[in-house]
């Protein structure tokens, strides 16, 4: 969602600052990651809309649930919580994932595949990529079994269609036009 996207921004930022400073990069995308999957649960959902629960009661509770060792993330939830953002914390640990593999150094890569690829074949294909795209991968991949055979590869905002699916739809372009 767009408009969560500029809500979350300048909080996952503020965030990442604060990480770096204190040597916790790594680490609190850990709990960013955990606290994104908790707030998407129904049942915590229900449990963060009601109006008659106080704000630190939430918090305590979402520490709670993810065994949040940080205070400093603690406090982050809290400032969340009291303006009411705590639904964009998954679009926030999307933003900080996206700062911490900048600052690294490294990309984000999804490789989808008709078929589950070996260790083999994810590893030869990881270092085919990181050459192609001159960049250190994290790289996840996803079952596709549309693509017929062959692989899709979504780096950033790049795609590189390897699949059979992929070269039927460029020779069934190439005969109707």
């Amino acid at each position: 969602m767009a408009e969560f996207a500029t809500i979350a921004r300048p909080y996952a930022k503020a965030l990442f600052n604060l990480a770096q400073e204190k040597n916790q990069i790594e680490s609190w995308l850990g709990g960013l990651e955990e606290l994104a999957a908790v707030v998407q649960n129904q049942k915590v959902i229900s449990f963060l809309e009601q109006p008659e629960i106080n704000t630190s009661e939430k918090v305590n509770v979402l520490a709670e649930l993810v065994e949040l060792k940080s205070d400093e993330l603690k406090n982050f939830i809290t400032v969340l919580a009291e303006q009411k953002r705590l639904p964009v914390l998954p679009e926030v640990y999307a933003q900080y994932q996206a700062l911490t593999l900048s600052f690294n150094h490294t990309k984000s890569a999804v490789i989808y595949s008709a078929y589950p690829l070996t260790e083999d074949q994810l590893a030869e294909l990881a270092e085919i990529l990181k050459k192609r795209f001159d960049s250190k991968l994290q790289i996840t991949t996803e079952v596709a079994p549309e693509l017929i055979g062959g692989v899709k590869v979504e780096v950033g905002d790049q795609v590189l269609d390897l699949s059979v699916r992929g070269k039927l739809n460029v020779l069934y372009a190439t005969m109707t036009n």
